[in-house]
């Protein structure tokens, strides 16, 4: 028999709830503020923001109490109204999520312009460094040696030299070590031969649907938790419900140590049996009036010994004709 959760588990999944919320709030908040810079619109933004997360997931809560009482029109207008605040928390949570991913791959394309522009000057130098030495060829073919060839020779070396100091500046740049989040999306646009951009859209979009469904995922194990454990507290109140005295003559029907039902639940099953809003059945009428098995048997062998039940030779209970 399931026993309502004990202090751990209960602890657990009100801590991961909680934080799923926070993070989307967060979330939303990111994309919310940058909206307008005037203070005052970003503390409306703000609070806006979190009146649409919070309300989300008691729309959610509300959405599992409609559907546990069966009013269907409550919960398709509460999971309509869901649908509406998780598309805008999604949206959110992408504008988040992208904003951090945004930062990652703005510092790897900053270090990556700054290597450019060195290895670029040193090409430059380097093309500049052939001019020469074709300039060199050529005065050597005009026999103007003494000339010509010694200043290109000067003009080389001190090229050379500005080369080596430029080398030495762009080894001398600190490494930028690749996140594991850069490192990621890398792996996966040469996996799926699609590019890093594409990789960056499709991921935030995952990780924001993901942080709304797990966060549903545990307010909906909460709501649970509470219809059962209303459900459970009931029944062992009324299980530990002291019993009326039973009337003598209904008493001659049962046997010796048996607690006697009580006559409401008597009538109410009788009554439901006659009018067909009840099966003749007792797992059916247990679910039906959320009774034990073992009070519905009582109820069905005090009104088989009134004769209002009859059971065939199956063992299975009827309604007699003449009493409905």
């Amino acid at each position: 028999m399931r026993h309502p959760k004990g202090w751990f588990a209960l602890t657990t999944v009100y801590s991961f709830t909680g934080l799923a919320i926070l993070a989307s709030i967060v979330f939303s908040l990111l994309l919310f503020l940058s909206i307008d810079d005037n203070p005052v619109m970003k503390w409306l933004f703000g609070g806006l923001a979190i009146i649409f997360e919070l309300g989300k997931f008691y729309v959610w809560y509300e959405y599992g109490e409609c559907k546990a009482r069966r009013d269907l029109g409550g919960a398709f207008w509460s999971l309509l109204f869901y649908s509406v605040l998780a598309a805008i928390s999604i949206g959110g949570s992408i504008g988040g999520i992208n904003s951090a991913t945004n930062t990652v791959l703005s510092q790897q394309a900053h270090h990556e312009r700054v290597i450019a522009r060195f290895d670029e000057q040193i090409a430059s130098i380097e093309r500049q460094i052939q001019l020469n030495e074709e300039a060199a060829r050529k005065y050597i073919e005009m026999a103007r040696i003494s000339s010509g060839v010694s200043g290109l020779q000067q003009a080389n070396t001190r090229l050379r030299l500005q080369q080596d100091e430029l080398r030495q500046e762009r080894d001398a740049k600190p490494v930028n070590e690749q996140s594991s989040m850069l490192g990621l999306m890398s792996s996966l646009a040469d996996g799926m031969g699609i590019s890093i951009g594409q990789v960056q859209f499709l991921l935030v979009c995952f990780l924001s649907i993901l942080l709304d469904a797990f966060g549903a995922f545990f307010v909906s194990l909460i709501g649970e938790e509470n219809r059962f454990r209303r459900q459970w507290l009931w029944q062992q109140a009324r299980e530990k419900r002291v019993e009326p005295q039973a009337d003598p003559q209904l008493a001659v029907s049962q046997p010796a140590g048996r607690p006697e039902p009580e006559p409401e639940v008597i009538a109410q099953v009788r009554s439901g049996l006659e009018s067909g809003e009840l099966k003749c059945s007792k797992r059916g009428v247990a679910e039906a009036l959320s009774l034990s098995l073992e009070e519905v048997d009582r109820v069905f062998q005090h009104l088989l010994s009134q004769g209002v039940l009859g059971q065939g030779s199956n063992r299975h209970y009827h309604l007699r004709a003449e009493s409905q």
